[in-house]
């Protein structure tokens, strides 16, 4: 279909204000980095996203979901057909012990909420980036704590548009992995049960976790957060400093002097900046120790020259 008509067919789905042509992701995105999207709608309601879903998924048209970007690389060629950001699902609401939370919410925030209320259980996501779609995802975990942990329900969506509510066991939640991940769902809500705690306790355990996370990761620079999965037996960070590989630079982007699990952009670095420096930690660490890493950040998109 044609770009005009694709416009032309949204523009009576959806409200005019939601939706933006050609649009700069690197706006989006932790690293700053990646392409335009063809087209890039912003809903706040369920009825809105299934509208849109539904329409891509019979006209054939690529659909991207983009949560907060905090963990994911867009390539510089950027992405065709539709992004459908979740940001405006953001709604935090409470019942008794538990967080109901719109896709689109920081989990951060959401740990925030949970310690107004004097519930314990979501300490650890107090410094997670993420968004609680993203969150679920991946099942987000840090400091010995994790999604799985805590989470009751989600509230998905297929790629026809169908809604589906997934109960705890039904997400498969494992290391990094969730059946969202498998069957293409996208979270659009999820409810987190939690336990009555001091509200003087939960504070205090987050000021520990987030003085942790400020005083080893480099916060000061864009970055996609943690970019690899810890292989069995072994710490990937530690593996990259052992390989002396902490500072090496390819472009604007280099790995952390701070925490080599790291790749921060120090100088108007792109995403072929980052996907190259992934690829030569990659093969240092596997010529060296015989370890392949496995990453963590997504990538997504297209390579520049394809959109040339």
């Amino acid at each position: 279909m044609k770009s005009s008509s694709i416009l032309r067919d949204l523009e009576q789905l959806v409200s005019k204000s939601i939706i933006k042509v050609n649009e700069p992701l690197k706006r989006y995105t932790y690293t700053e980095t990646g392409g335009n999207a063809d087209f890039y709608i912003s809903p706040s309601t369920h009825e809105d996203v299934q509208k849109v879903v539904q329409y891509a998924y019979n006209h054939h048209i690529p659909l991207t979901y983009l949560g907060n970007g905090s963990n994911i690389i867009i390539r510089d060629g950027g992405i065709r057909g539709i992004v459908l950001s979740l940001l405006n699902l953001d709604h935090i609401e409470s019942s008794d012990a538990t967080i109901i939370a719109g896709s689109g919410a920081a989990i951060i925030d959401v740990s925030r909420k949970a310690r107004d209320l004097s519930l314990s259980g979501l300490e650890f996501a107090c410094g997670i980036p993420g968004s609680v779609g993203g969150a679920v995802y991946m099942n987000a975990g840090a400091y010995g704590g994790e999604v799985k942990d805590v989470i009751d329900y989600a509230l998905v969506i297929n790629e026809q548009g169908e809604l589906l509510q997934l109960t705890h066991n039904e997400l498969e939640l494992d290391y990094r992995n969730s059946i969202i991940q498998k069957e293409h769902y996208v979270v659009l809500e999820a409810a987190f049960t939690l336990k009555p705690g001091q509200q003087s306790d939960i504070q205090s355990i987050m000021d520990d976790l987030t003085e942790r996370r400020e005083s080893k990761q480099p916060l000061e620079y864009p970055s996609c957060g943690s970019v690899f999965r810890r292989p069995p037996g072994y710490f990937a960070g530690k593996l990259i400093q052992d390989a002396k590989l902490q500072g090496h630079r390819i472009g604007g982007v280099e790995v952390s002097k701070k925490h080599a699990g790291f790749m921060v952009n120090v100088d108007n670095g792109t995403a072929t900046d980052y996907e190259d420096l992934i690829h030569h930690v990659q093969k240092v660490v596997k010529d060296k120790f015989d370890i392949e890493l496995q990453r963590e950040v997504r990538i997504i998109g297209e390579p520049l020259k394809s959109h040339e």
